[in-house]
């Protein structure tokens, strides 16, 4: 009907009950008298009473929403009338919860004291980040329907409209109101450039770089049914449909909800033209706003037609309803009216062509924007230089403040949360104003001025508090984009490259890392050949940014380090250096041990933290690989302790899951997976691809070795899903977990493909995955294969002195070798562990020892190492793979003796050695590679020719030697030199 008018019926008690019209009564105690029975729903607040008598406003819509929630006969009750109920009646707290009209949560209540209370229903109930609404949605109840019948018929839904004609709250309002079991993720574009990057920051999706983040986002969401919308898309709609076009192609039951200006133009669209608010719609919606500014208005018979004519004037486009309603403050309905006659007048003679819509948008900002004193004027139009929402100082602080709390009274600013925004129609008008003022070079470099002195001043942060840093400067990272922008494209390119500088950090999140990237090169490339700190800070800041987006590239770092070395700068010279040994660490392992110890003797000069830590854990990281884990351990920890303090999560997480790593490797589970988990959540906050994976499949070994197979197979299904649409994906160490777990679920031909991948030439890594793939191939039955397989992966081993996967080698090798070099290889083997405190590798080597004393007729002793060593795996927690426990199993051993104690174990398997085999001392207990070392050292060569001879290490070379002048009674060389003479001849 149509309403002459609203008038207020005070703060009354409503209640919706079944499917019968809201009720007002005077006190909740009336109301709950009233209650016919469930479901229903009381709620207390302000209400206005239509000509029929029938209540309405936002309090209504309220406690219908609510009465929405009741279910199965239950009866809800608002926290306000709980309040005004007290003692009176027994509630049931149900929490907090968020309620479709998008505004603040409430707390809900249930009547009685139900034994086993269910969970409302609530927009709550699934994920979402759907935006609080500061004032309720008005109307459109038709338009929401027919919105959502679209959505359930379409994947892709555009809603088509100008500028202010509702778009955006109708889709929040429709999204709020349907079910999507997997999640509803709101994304705003409207000070955008990367839209496939802002979504996959806002769904938590890490990015991999090669495969970018449109096709990262709809592999994570292939299998789930989500709404995805996006906002404001008409000024990225490249952007917009790359997005919408990969997750229709790749994700069955995911729906894309759009608003913009104008459609995105794929197939499948539905484009839905959002139409003007009917006028008893408009009427309500400029009743409600001006509530806000004139807490007594009604809508009386004097200002009824007053307010109809405004509404019919404006097209019912909402933005200019609402702005019309703010000059409540200090003007009535009839001036408002009058005073849109002389600006629509002008409309009348505006430019053809120009939509009627449109022109009445821009008459009725116009309007408002008459109506403001200079002051304010000057203000509004210099807030259109802000991309994402501003501060209160960016704006110019307390000497703005009373012209910018009169802005947001007038609807032309909005503010929460602490920062304010203009809307993107609104921008553009004042952008406008702006030029015609001749004010935009002027405020833009007011605007860069701001924020490079916001990044400086925050930049010390950097060596105290990482998160801190973040947290002050990620919110801006809209703004910083656009003053960048503008400062790399002035003559004197000095401000742009200084910001460039302080904010290199800022691209290490959420996968920014080719946008910064290109910002530093740009800012470098503007003074290619400036020598001077600033090029040196760039150059730095974009081997930071390369870690995490091309992190073979030492391009960078190494001009930075040659500038750096130029200018006398240690701390930048200290950061260059543990950049390039960063680059080193899988390809030259010496080389990267060398200049982290230089990097972090110039860091402590310098005091440099963060540099000397780099160095620290750059340190321990060669350590690690080397397994010299009692040397890597305190490098490690110390390396944490000012990561994590300062916090670089990056780097710590990175360190966190080295130390899960040691402790695995000596069969302390627990501890492993107590740090796994601790990197991965270290680094969740960075969105980083790498740092985020890398520590996942560490938590995936830790699962695997375990035993729990479908734990590790669960963290790494974002991979999988990532691997089924991108293909090659390299992350450190994920192929070898991969392998890892499709061997122990059985399936070894999955296996051996995962270790195919494994290895990346020349890198350290070309020989971790090899002793792995000579095992599968030696279970499918291709020896030949496998022995060609492992031959080289110990020639590798060697050569990168990586001790552990030798072992494993040489274990291999010797399930193919006759007893007894079978015996020599397993003992190396055992021996190699042992001395690097591999107690996970001990227990293969004790299960292989079982097999090669059953092969040669020793069964007792064969079933005193297997039950020593079945009991020590289950006090560790380390099961045997089922195929190696069923080849075990069929070895048939018995024995009644009582297991022995790992350590005992491990004493009896070396004595059986020494009894049974090759004698304990002298020269027959010599290995083959101790001969070998024999062999050099006694034709005069020193221990590094012997380690390059024998791709070992300096440091292996020396242990072997070690046991050799234990085993044969001797102190030195020369008296090396006279045996083997005697034996060698």
């Amino acid at each position: 009907m149509t309403a002459t008018k609203l008038l207020p019926a005070g703060t009354v008690t409503i209640l919706c009950a079944g499917d019968a019209a809201p009720v007002v009564f005077t006190t909740p105690d009336e109301a709950l008298a009233a209650l016919p029975g469930g479901p229903a729903a009381v709620h207390t607040g302000d209400v206005l009473i239509r000509d029929d008598g029938t209540p309405t406003g936002p309090a209504v819509r309220r406690c219908e929403q609510l009465r929405a929630l009741a279910e199965d006969g239950r009866i809800l009750v608002s926290a306000r009338t709980a309040a005004a109920l007290g003692d009176a009646v027994t509630l049931h707290d149900l929490g907090v919860h968020r309620l479709p009209d998008l505004t603040a949560p409430e707390r809900v209540f249930e009547l009685g004291d139900p034994p086993d209370p269910r969970p409302l229903r609530s927009l709550d109930a699934v994920p979402n980040n759907l935006p609080v609404q500061l004032t309720g949605f008005v109307g459109r109840d038709a338009e929401v329907r027919d919105v959502r019948r679209q959505l359930a018929g379409t994947r892709l839904v555009t809603l088509a409209g100008p500028g202010g004609s509702g778009k955006t709250r109708l889709a929040a309002q429709v999204a709020a109101s349907t079910e999507w079991p997997d999640g509803v993720w709101w994304v705003e574009l409207d000070a955008v450039t990367e839209v496939a990057e802002r979504v996959a920051a806002t769904l938590g999706v890490p990015v991999e770089p090669h495969v970018g983040a449109a096709r990262s986002v709809a592999t994570e969401l292939r299998d789930r049914r989500v709404l995805l919308c996006l906002d404001n898309c008409e000024h990225v709609l490249d952007g917009a449909t790359e997005v919408a076009v990969e997750l229709l192609r790749s994700c069955p039951e995911v729906a894309v909800l759009t608003t913009s200006r104008e459609p995105l133009g794929v197939p499948g669209e539905t484009v839905w033209r959002v139409p003007p608010l009917a006028v008893e719609d408009a009427v309500a919606l400029f009743v409600e706003r001006a509530g806000a500014v004139r807490p007594l208005f009604t809508l009386d018979a004097s200002s009824a037609a007053a307010v109809r004519s405004i509404c019919t004037r404006l097209d019912g486009i909402p933005l200019a309803v609402e702005l019309a309603a703010a000059w409540l403050g200090t003007l009535t309905p009839h001036q408002i009216d009058a005073g849109l006659d002389d600006r629509f007048a002008l409309l009348t003679r505006g430019p053809r062509g120009v939509p009627a819509r449109q022109r009445t948008l821009e008459g009725s900002i116009a309007w408002s924007h008459d109506q403001l004193d200079e002051e304010d004027r000057a203000v509004f139009r210099r807030l259109a230089v802000f991309a994402g929402g501003f501060t209160l100082d960016a704006a110019g602080g307390p000497a703005v403040l009373p012209a910018l709390g009169r802005l947001v009274d007038k609807s032309l600013v909005q503010a929460e949360d602490g920062r304010y925004r203009l809307l993107e129609t609104l921008r553009e008008y004042a952008a406008a104003r702006l030029a015609e003022a001749g004010e935009t070079a002027a405020v833009r470099d007011r605007h860069l001025g701001h924020y490079l002195a916001l990044a400086e001043a925050a930049e010390p942060e950097l060596d105290r508090d990482k998160d801190a840093w973040r947290a002050r400067i990620e919110p801006e990272r809209d703004n910083l984009r656009a003053a960048l922008e503008w400062g790399l494209v002035q003559e004197d390119p000095a401000r742009g490259r200084r910001l460039a500088a302080a904010v290199a950090w800022l691209w290490n999140l959420h996968g920014y890392g080719h946008e910064g990237l290109a910002y530093l090169k740009r800012a470098v490339a503007r003074c290619p050949g400036d020598r001077t700190p600033l090029q040196a800070r760039l150059l730095t800041g974009m081997g930071l940014v390369a870690d995490t987006t091309a992190p073979f590239d030492l391009e960078a770092a190494r001009q930075g380090l040659e500038l750096a070395t130029e200018l006398g700068e240690a701390g930048l010279r200290a950061r260059c250096l543990s950049l390039t040994a960063l680059g080193l660490l899988y390809t030259d392992l010496d080389a990267a041990w060398d200049v982290a110890v230089e990097a972090g003797k110039v860091a402590e000069d310098a005091g440099d933290g963060f540099a000397r830590d780099s160095a620290l854990m750059l340190r321990g990281l060669v350590r690690f690989a080397r397994d010299r884990h009692d040397e890597a351990a305190p490098l490690l920890d110390e390396a944490a302790e000012g990561l994590l303090r300062r916090g670089d999560r990056g780097l710590a997480s990175t360190v966190l899951s080295v130390r899960s790593g040691i402790a695995l490797a000596a069969a302390d589970l627990p501890r492993a997976r107590e740090l796994a988990a601790q990197a991965v959540g270290v680094a969740a906050p960075l969105g980083d691809f790498h740092r985020v994976n890398t520590t996942l499949c560490r938590l995936a070994q830790v699962h695997c070795e375990a035993g729990d197979v479908e734990a590790g197979f669960r963290v790494m299904e974002p991979f999988l899903r990532l691997l089924e649409t991108a293909g090659d994906v390299f992350v450190p160490g994920m192929a070898g977990v991969l392998g890892r777990l499709h061997w122990r679920r059985g399936d070894v031909e999955a296996a051996l493909r995962w270790f195919e991948r494994e290895a990346v030439p020349g890198t350290y890594m070309a020989a971790q995955g090899l002793p792995e793939r000579g095992a599968l191939l030696r279970a499918l039955g291709r020896p030949e294969e496998a022995a060609e397989v492992l031959a080289t992966a110990v020639e590798l081993t060697r050569r990168w002195s990586l001790p552990s996967p030798l072992a494993d080698a040489l274990d291999e090798q010797g399930y193919l070798a006759e007893p007894e070099q079978a015996a020599d290889l397993h003992h190396e083997s055992l021996n190699l562990r042992l001395a690097h405190g591999l107690r996970l590798g001990v227990l293969a080597s004790l299960d292989a020892l079982t097999t090669l004393l059953a092969r040669t007729g020793r069964e007792a002793d064969a079933a005193r190492v297997l039950v020593s060593a079945s009991q020590a795996r289950a006090e560790l927690g380390a099961p045997r793979r089922p195929a190696a426990q069923a080849e075990l199993d069929a070895l048939g051993l018995v024995t009644d003796s009582s297991p022995m104690s790992l350590d005992d174990v491990v004493a009896f398997v070396r004595r059986t050695r020494g009894s049974r085999g090759r004698p304990s001392s002298g020269w027959g207990s010599l290995t083959p590679t101790e001969l070998e070392v024999v062999k050099l050292a006694a034709a005069g060569c020193t221990n590094p020719e012997i380690g390059t001879r024998l791709f070992m290490s300096r440091g292996t070379v020396k242990t072997h030697l070690a046991h050799v002048y234990a085993k044969l009674g001797i102190a030195n060389r020369t008296e090396l030199a006279t045996l083997a003479a005697a034996h060698l001849s």
